[in-house]
């Protein structure tokens, strides 16, 4: 509950960016503002994830390269967390295909559907993340998970939109 009221107040704070974002996004890159797309939450029911556009015709547009470079491209998954399909910190949201994909989808993967979704998470600032490194944080977060860690994650996350998604990452992992 308390996650869903500091998503909606967060909506509300950042509705002025939210905006020039969007209008940004309208004005250079044209096209829909928003990009929707079926992702997998805690237990592994599907809702639709929200985030702004960065890619049109299978290329990172103009904006997007900004948008991704800082995180803003995630701002509108607040709207997830106040809906409840997501909190602020957990496993990456994936689609089914992901799933498929990365073979994480046999009973022994259990383990990370029990916890919901995040907008942002411990395998997110891993400084490389390949299948099994991502597989391990996110069963690690999921077993494990604690006020501490998460405020880390919280703080690094955070710090990505000020300097950039790699020197957060750099400072996590010291």
């Amino acid at each position: 509950m308390v996650q869903r009221l500091g998503a909606a107040i967060g909506v509300i704070v950042l509705a002025p960016l939210l905006a020039v974002v969007a209008l940004v996004i309208r004005l250079i890159d044209g096209g829909p503002v928003l990009f929707r797309q079926p992702r997998l939450g805690l237990g592994r029911r599907p809702f639709t994830i929200l985030k702004f556009r960065t890619m049109r015709d299978g290329n990172v547009t103009r904006v997007g390269r900004l948008l991704r470079r800082t995180g803003l491209d995630e701002l509108p998954q607040l709207v997830n967390i106040a809906r409840g399909d997501m909190r602020f910190i957990g496993p990456r949201p994936l689609t089914d295909a992901d799933v498929t994909r990365l073979e994480w989808d046999s009973p022994r993967q259990d383990t990370r559907w029990q916890v919901p979704p995040g907008l942002t998470g411990y395998a997110q600032l891993a400084p490389t993340c390949d299948r099994q490194l991502s597989w391990s944080l996110d069963e690690d977060y999921a077993q494990h998970r604690y006020p501490g860690l998460d405020l880390r994650i919280l703080l690094a996350s955070f710090t990505a939109l000020a300097l950039g998604k790699q020197r957060a990452k750099d400072w996590f992992w010291r």
